[in-house]
This record gives C-alpha cells, sequence and structure tokens, in this order.
C-alpha cells in the first residue's frame, strides 16, 4: 500500500512540512531508509543522520532544526506518530493467527464458562470453573488452570501458564512463557538441613493493562495475594516473588528480580539486572538504573543507582572517583615515602 504524506498527517495528528502528494511505502530506520519510505527521530544524538538519510519523510518533534530539500511531519511525539505508520504499513492479516473460534484440539472442562467471541488456539487447556472474558485469544498450548478468572479483550501468547486461582483484569498481555501463579520460593530447614517445602496457597492478581514479557514468572502468595497494579508493564525474563505488592503503572525492565514481600509504589521504574532484596518497601516515582541493588526502603522518588542504591548524582561523583583510582593509590604511596623520609630525618635530629 502507499500512503500519501498528507494522508499520512492527517493519520498521525502531526504537522507536514514539505510535499504533500509524496507517497510512502514502506519504513526504515534513518541510516538504512530509502526514498519511499519512512522513519522517525527521538533521540537527539542521532541528529546527525538527518542529512545522510535517504527517507521519504522524517517524524520529528518541533524543536528539531529542519533540513532544506527533506519531507518532515511535525509530533510532539514522533515515535508514537511513527508506531502508526508502522501498523499502517506492516501489519497483515499474516501477522495474526489463522486459528478462529474455539480448536478442535482444545481441551475444555465442561464447568468452564467462556465469554462471546472467545477465540482458543490449539492444544490449549481450560481447567475446571474456570472463566474467560469476552474477546479474549488464547494462543497455542496456553494452559489456564482450575478457577482462574481471565478478563476481555486479554491476548495470551502460546505457552503461557495461569495456575489454580490467579485472577487476570482486562486488556492484559501475556507474552510467550509467561507463567502466573508458580510456587514461591519457600522452604523450611531443620537442623540437620533438610529443606521442607513451605505451601504455597494464595493467588495472583494481575490488574487491567498489565502487560508482561516472555519467560517472565510471577509468584502466587503464600497465603494471600501477589498484586501486579493497573498499567504496570513488566518485560521478559523478570523474576518477582510472593507476595509482592506492585503499585499501578511500574515499568520493570529485563532480568530484575524482586524477592517476596516487597511493596512498590505507582510509577515506579527498575532497570535491567535490578535486584530487590525481600520485605522493602519502594516509594512512588522511584527510578533505579540498571543493575542497581536496593537492600532497603527507599522512601523519596527520584533517580538512583548502584550497589546498594544511591541518589543519581551521589552514585556519578562516587564513579568519577573510582575512576580515578590508581591515580589516588600512586599518590598516597608517594605520600606515605615522603613521610616516612621526614620522620628518619626527625630522628636523625
Amino acid at each position: 500500500m502507499a500512503y500519501t504524506l498528507s494522508q499520512l498527517a492527517t493519520l498521525t495528528g502531526s504537522t507536514l512540512e514539505g510535499d504533500p502528494s509524496y507517497k510512502i511505502t514502506g519504513v526504515d530506520s534513518l541510516d538504512a531508509a530509502r526514498a519511499d519510505d519512512a522513519s522517525f527521530l527521538a533521540n537527539p544524538r542521532y541528529s546527525a543522520l538527518l542529512q545522510k538519510t535517504q527517507a521519504g519523510v522524517i517524524f520529528i518533534p518541533p524543536q528539531v532544526e529542519r533540513v532544506k530539500g527533506k519531507n518532515f511531519l511535525i509530533s510532539e511525539n514522533p515515535s508514537l506518530a511513527f508506531q502508526t505508520i508502522m501498523r499502517l504499513l506492516l501489519v497483515s492479516e499474516d501477522n495474526f493467527s489463522g486459528f478462529k473460534g474455539i480448536h478442535p484440539t482444545a481441551l475444555i472442562h465442561p464447568t468452564a464458562v467462556l465469554g462471546n467471541n472467545v477465540r482458543i488456539g490449539p492444544y490449549v487447556v481450560i481447567d475446571q470453573k474456570a472463566s474467560i472474558g469476552n474477546d479474549t485469544l488464547l494462543e497455542a498450548h496456553t494452559a489456564i488452570g482450575p478457577g482462574v478468572h481471565v478478563g476481555t479483550s486479554c491476548h495470551f501468547h502460546p505457552h503461557v501458564t495461569v495456575r489454580e486461582k490467579c485472577q487476570i483484569g482486562n486488556r492484559v498481555v501475556l507474552q510467550p512463557g509467561a507463567v502466573i501463579g508458580s510456587c514461591g520460593f519457600g522452604f523450611n530447614t531443620d537442623p540437620t538441613g533438610v529443606h521442607t517445602k513451605l505451601e504455597q496457597l494464595g493467588i495472583v492478581v494481575i490488574e487491567d493493562d498489565v502487560e508482561v514479557g516472555a519467560n517472565t514468572t510471577i509468584d502466587r502468595a503464600r497465603f494471600k495475594t501477589t498484586l501486579i497494579g493497573k498499567g504496570t508493564k513488566i518485560d521478559n525474563l523478570v523474576q518477582i516473588g510472593h507476595n509482592v505488592q506492585m503499585g499501578a503503572n511500574n515499568i520493570i525492565i529485563s532480568q530484575a528480580g524482586i524477592a517476596g514481600s516487597v511493596k512498590t509504589g505507582t510509577n515506579v521504574v527498575l532497570g535491567g539486572q535490578t535486584g530487590v532484596v525481600g520485605h522493602i518497601e519502594i516509594a512512588s516515582g522511584v527510578m533505579v538504573a540498571s543493575r542497581g541493588g536496593i537492600s532497603k526502603s527507599m522512601k523519596e522518588a527520584g533517580k538512583y543507582a548502584g550497589t546498594p542504591v544511591l541518589p543519581l548524582a551521589e552514585h556519578n561523583v562516587q564513579q568519577v572517583h573510582l575512576r580515578k583510582i590508581t591515580t589516588y593509590v600512586k599518590q598516597i604511596q608517594d605520600l606515605e615515602k615522603r613521610l616516612q623520609a621526614l620522620e628518619e630525618r626527625l630522628q636523625d635530629t
């Protein structure tokens, strides 16, 4: 398909600077785009590419300086506007499962309740007394445990597991391999060193508009609830322990690990490989850089980094000092030699 720049401006709510009749048929990055591709600039570090790119049109924010002879679509959020164009040009029926309705290989318990327009892919299992809301799609090999409730307009990708009695809200997306309601990690160790499993009989509750990444695991509570707040987005390969109470609109990046009984406020951001010890609280608005180590409660919003975490500005100062550690050591060694020589002279007198 081809769209004129005039059409793209209307579809994205952008302001056009350039030829309204110019046609676009594809999308690509600034360095690889051709004359019939759209591209975008969202990060100023790539501004130099505006001079070199062959893109037919570029989505930019208003403050970016224009390059003469090129077409621009001006938007406050060029990345989001570009996303609209991507869907127009790249998404087709081939992107979606060809299995409609309920596949004959699906195993659905007679007591399970399915809403309207539910789509069930090959080899899906839905156990007793589970309920699936209207317009929800469960793709191949998804397993829904007994007593699970799934809301409306959810999308569970292949090989998702939701274990017994867990509760999933509306418009929840679970990426391939996500496991909801796995057992929390708890054992009692006797004096001889033998470990006895502590039963994990609680549930997981995921509120509306949450997305959980591929191969992420969210453990069920021991006897109450592990809660993932509304609008939270969790990346791939994240581990969330039992009894965690996560607030609304958190962002948790890949390989982060959150131990049991942690409580987070709203709009908390944990960078990749961040580790959080159990039984602490993290205030709303806390942002932790990648590989942060959180060992105690964080009571004030702000940006943090390091292990253990420090306010970002303080952490950066320490890193500057650490880069000069070899120089500091040499200076100390030189001072020690000078001090020793001075002491020897004093002794001689």
